[in-house]
């Protein structure tokens, strides 16, 4: 067994102020996702300003953290939040969901890509490509937080998180932080140079991230108020198979776009 390094949650603190070490990685996620697309923009010469792009991760950011809060309240635990409304708001209670937070900024990188009249399909694969950087960041926060721990094992490297009693559980955090970053950003960075066709990075990333969430899932603890749906799957699961899913049909569906016939 491994022992849990139990890093205070902030750097430092000001009064009641606190920079906290997830909100770090948050910050580190979006900057280095922000300058790969720059140094794509730069290499394809598309001549799109600093400003704009500026502007979309700020559209993406808003869209985020909304999205992740409303994701959690209404795929984690309605229920409650139905008999407490006034708790949506109390975000310092915790209660982030990664698939709202992704839904959120999809729509509003969207939105903001149409109003500048700018090509969607360009816009997303360059900023799908480089997701990972921040799914890196946010999962060593969990780590850091203790938080979103794995299941009870005996393997050598378990650890005993300060929330998780006193039994020791897999590091899930990190083992989400290896495949979800660094694998999930090789796979896309080697395909995106590979397929000629615009628009398929973000059906990939939905079915890669789907796949290997939905493995890790298994050595992750359930959020305790829903366990496992029939027994075996928890909600995670549930929502990556929509992914996986749904990063199929888009696939599908640029496919036989675009060997429909001219004017067909």
């Amino acid at each position: 067994m491994i022992e849990f390094p139990n890093i205070r949650p902030y750097i430092f603190e000001i009064g009641p102020i606190q920079v906290r070490w997830y909100g770090l990685m948050y910050l580190f996620g979006f900057v280095g996702s922000y300058l790969l697309v720059r140094k794509q923009i730069k290499k394809k010469g598309l001549g799109i300003s600093k400003d704009v792009i500026e502007s979309l991760y700020f559209y993406m950011i808003i869209g985020l953290i909304l999205g992740a809060r409303l994701g959690y309240v209404i795929f984690y635990n309605l229920s409650f939040y139905i008999k407490n409304p006034f708790d949506i708001f109390a975000v310092w209670h915790g209660g982030m969901s990664f698939h709202g937070g992704l839904i959120g900024a999809v729509i509003c990188g969207v939105i903001f890509v149409k109003r500048r009249d700018l090509n969607l399909a360009v816009m997303a694969d360059m900023v799908t490509v480089t997701g990972p950087v921040g799914l890196m960041f946010g999962r060593i926060g969990n780590f850091i937080n203790g938080e979103l721990f794995g299941r009870v094992t005996d393997v050598p490297w378990a650890m005993i998180f300060p929330e998780g009693g006193n039994l020791p559980r897999h590091p899930s955090q990190l083992y989400e932080a290896f495949l979800e970053g660094p694998v999930l950003f090789a796979i896309l960075w080697i395909l995106k140079d590979r397929i000629r066709a615009d628009g398929l990075m973000m059906p990939f990333f939905l079915i890669f991230y789907g796949i290997f969430r939905f493995i890790i899932e298994f050595f992750r603890e359930p959020d305790p108020q829903i366990g496992l749906i029939f027994g075996t799957l928890t909600m995670g699961q549930m929502l990556c198979s929509a992914m996986i899913a749904a990063g199929i049909f888009i696939i599908v569906r640029l496919r036989k776009r675009q060997k429909r016939p001219a004017g067909g």
